[in-house]
């Protein structure tokens, strides 16, 4: 599986499974059992058969009549958009561990467990434009497709998150996005959340920072350079500017904090350095 993900790291992905608040009174997401009320055998829909599915869930009525394999969906087992945005901006390819890795080792584990759900999977690849894509992705054999798009990312340009989101043709209806960033770019939070609740979407937020970045150590003089401009200043290091550079971060921090608190977004900060089956538990613990 290349140098993101070996085989024994996938068997643990299948431990994991992506909950969401997306459930309603009328109906589940993917094959994770409803919070709906009333039967749980309550027929909703059809779909196409998918390698790995329940042969006994086989509708043969209906393969006599169209010569395809349809599945019976349950009100418990309906399936869910799941809509990963990756920022693949300059900024993005930095730290010790680097964010790029780290990230991309998400996107692909979120992906997979949501694939394993039997959730129609799209993953978009965003700096100041969509720059990659591949929608509507169904069932675990699509994973390859994850992993070609995955491994073959150069982190390039600016980001204006709020914009470049706003542009994504979203094609379904309700549904799940994540949102993986370091958010070091342009554009306003608030109404990146607003746009994607507007379109009836549950949102998860990945801020993702390197160590580097949460906790500095730096030298006597050293020479800031802006990753995605160019720009750089030379900066001679003291304690003093260390607690400013402190109360700058906190501050950062807490405003994605409140915000997300505020609008219902669940936000999560992650540290590169953790391991990536901890990162995978802080987005599925958040039911």
């Amino acid at each position: 599986m290349g140098s993101l993900f070996d085989s024994d790291f996938l068997k643990k992905l299948e431990q994991f499974q992506l909950w969401s608040k997306i459930m309603t009174q009328d109906g589940g997401a993917g094959n994770r059992k409803s919070r709906a009320k009333g039967s749980s055998v309550e027929f909703s829909d059809y779909r196409e058969y998918i390698m790995g599915d329940d042969f006994k869930k086989i509708d043969w009525n209906a393969y006599g009549r169209f010569k395809k394999l349809f599945i019976k969906l349950f009100m418990e087992e309906r399936e869910s958009p799941v809509q990963i945005f990756l920022d693949v901006s300059k900024s993005m390819d930095y730290g010790e561990p680097d964010k790029s890795i780290a990230s991309r080792r998400l996107a692909a584990a979120i992906a997979y467990i949501s694939l394993c759900n039997y959730d129609r999977v799209s993953i978009a690849c965003v700096n100041d434009k969509i720059d990659k894509f591949k929608s509507s992705l169904r069932g675990k054999n699509s994973f390859k497709e994850v992993m070609s798009l995955l491994e073959n990312i150069e982190y390039s340009g600016t980001t204006n998150i709020y914009e470049t989101i706003a542009k994504y043709p979203f094609r379904f209806g309700k549904g799940v996005s994540l949102v993986i960033s370091d958010f070091f770019c342009e554009g306003n939070y608030v109404d990146m959340i607003k746009y994607l609740q507007f379109k009836k979407q549950h949102v998860y937020v990945c801020h993702i920072l390197s160590p580097q970045e949460i906790s500095p150590e730096i030298g006597e003089s050293v020479r800031l350079i802006d990753s995605e401009t160019g720009m750089y200043r030379e900066v001679a290091v003291s304690k003093n500017l260390l607690n400013m550079y402190n109360k700058a971060y906190k501050k950062f921090i807490n405003t994605f904090e409140e915000n997300s608190a505020k609008m219902g977004v669940h936000y999560m900060l992650m540290e590169t350095s953790l391991p990536i089956e901890e990162l995978i538990r802080m987005v599925v613990s958040k039911e």
